[in-house]
């Protein structure tokens, strides 16, 4: 929400935002139960989340995952390093793989050559191997290195409104 006047928005819009910061509802009908707990119908409720979508004042819905719970005791950070005339062929090429979660691009530094990052998880580290592996033979780039987790220290959603 950077660059958005705040005060520009209504009580309901804020109330929505502020619903959709924290964990959604493992329900058949989620929007239902967020609806309820400000008390709108879903309809309108998802009408005012379609608003603020069109209006690019939400710009991005997703969730996150955490991978300890879901059976993945091991992830890494590949960096690698690609042509720049490469970089959105070969972004795409990996990010079209299931076990890609994240694929970004970032400027290399002098002492850190690497341009294009990828996320992975798998139930070991060898499984991470495995898989940067395969995404090296499908992007054909063989310059990268794994960057393992060794421990979690902040994982949170952004919080606008309390």
């Amino acid at each position: 929400m950077e660059g958005i006047d705040k005060t520009m928005l209504t009580t309901l819009e804020k109330k929505i935002i502020a619903s959709l910061q924290g964990n959604i509802p493992v329900t058949s009908h989620p929007f239902l139960e967020l609806a309820q707990n400000i008390g709108v119908s879903e309809a309108e409720y998802l009408n005012v989340v379609k608003s603020l979508s069109e209006r690019g004042i939400i710009r991005r819905f997703g969730a996150t995952l955490k991978h300890q719970n879901s059976g993945f005791k091991a992830n890494a950070m590949v960096a690698w390093r690609v042509d720049e005339d490469r970089v959105q062929d070969v972004g795409r090429i990996m990010a079209s793989f299931d076990e890609v979660t994240h694929c970004y691009r970032r400027n290399p530094a002098p002492t850190w050559r690497y341009n294009l990052y990828t996320m992975v998880h798998g139930p070991d580290e060898d499984a991470c191997r495995a898989i940067a592996a395969k995404l090296s033979k499908a992007s054909r780039v063989d310059d990268y290195t794994l960057l393992f987790s060794t421990r979690e220290l902040k994982k949170t959603s952004m919080n606008y409104f309390a």
